[in-house]
C-alpha cells in the first residue's frame, strides 16, 4: 500500500525538524508543518525540510475575508505543498477564492496545486465546547454542514475527526480526500486529543490519509514507531 501517513514535526526548531524528516524520509507518507513552526521560521524552515524531498503538508488554517486568504494562498505555492489548510467557517466565498488562487498561482510557478483541505471542528473540541461558541446541535452535525459547504465551493477534502470518517464518506463520495488528526496507536497516549482512534480503525473507515505526530516523534526511535504503525496499516 502507499504511505497515507503525514508525520506532524511539532517543533520551532528547524534543525531538529530536518533531522526527523530525514531520519523519517520513506518510512512516512510526508510532513506536517504548522503555525508554530511557520511562525517561528518561515518559507526557509518549510524549505528546508521540503529539501527532504518529501511530500509537505502546509497546516496553516487560514481563515479571513476572501481577498486576504487568496493572496495567503498566493504566497503559499511557490513553496510547492502538496495539501493546505483552511477553515470552512470562513465560508463559501473565502473557500472559492483559495481554490482559484491556489489554481492560477500553481499555473504561474509551474508546480502541483495544493490540495485545499477545510478544518470543520477541531480534534481538540468536544460536544460540551460547541455550545460556548454558539453551535447549537452535535459536533456529527457541524461537521456535516461545514463540509458539504466546503465540498461545494471547490474544495478538495475535509480535515476531521476520525470518529466522522465513515459519516462524511458517505455524505462525499468517493472522491473527497479525508485527512485525519488524532490518530494514536494502540501503544501510544492519547494526549490532548478527544476524538481519537487507531491508524488501522481509521483507515477502514475510509480515511485518505493520517496526521500522527508524538507517535512517532517522541517515540525513543522515531523510525521504529514510523515502520511499526505501517505494520499495523499492514
Amino acid at each position: 500500500m502507499s504511505n497515507p501517513v503525514y508525520c506532524a514535526l511539532d517543533t520551532t526548531d528547524t534543525a531538529e525538524a530536518v533531522r526527523l524528516a530525514r531520519q523519517l524520509s520513506g518510512l512516512v507518507g510526508g510532513f506536517k508543518l504548522g503555525l508554530e513552526f511557520h511562525t517561528a521560521n518561515g518559507a526557509a524552515g518549510i524549505r528546508a525540510v521540503a529539501e527532504t524531498g518529501m511530500p509537505i503538508f502546509l497546516d496553516l488554517k487560514f481563515h479571513d475575508i476572501p481577498n486576504t486568504v487568496a493572496g495567503a494562498i498566493r504566497a503559499a505555492v511557490p513553496l510547492a505543498p502538496a495539501l493546505t489548510t483552511l477553515h470552512a467557517i470562513g465560508g463559501a466565498e473565502m473557500i472559492k477564492a483559495a481554490v482559484d488562487s491556489a489554481a492560477d498561482a500553481a499555473a504561474k510557478h509551474g508546480v502541483a496545486r495544493p490540495k485545499i483541505l477545510a478544518v470543520t471542528v477541531l480534534t481538540s473540541m468536544g460536544q460540551a465546547e460547541l455550545p460556548t461558541i454558539g453551535v447549537e446541535g452535535s459536533v456529527l452535525d457541524q461537521v456535516k454542514r461545514l463540509a458539504a459547504l466546503a465540498i461545494s465551493a471547490g474544495a478538495d477534502g475535509i480535515v476531521c475527526s476520525p470518529h466522522e470518517v465513515d459519516h462524511l464518506r458517505m455524505l462525499l463520495g468517493p472522491d473527497a480526500l479525508l485527512v485525519i488528526p488524532g490518530i494514536r496507536p494502540a501503544w501510544a497516549a492519547a494526549n490532548d486529543q478527544k476524538r481519537i482512534l487507531t491508524p488501522r480503525e481509521a483507515m477502514e473507515k475510509g480515511a485518505s490519509y493520517l496526521v500522527i505526530g508524538r507517535p512517532i516523534t517522541a517515540a525513543a526511535d522515531p523510525a521504529e514507531a514510523a515502520r511499526k504503525i505501517m505494520e499495523e496499516l499492514a
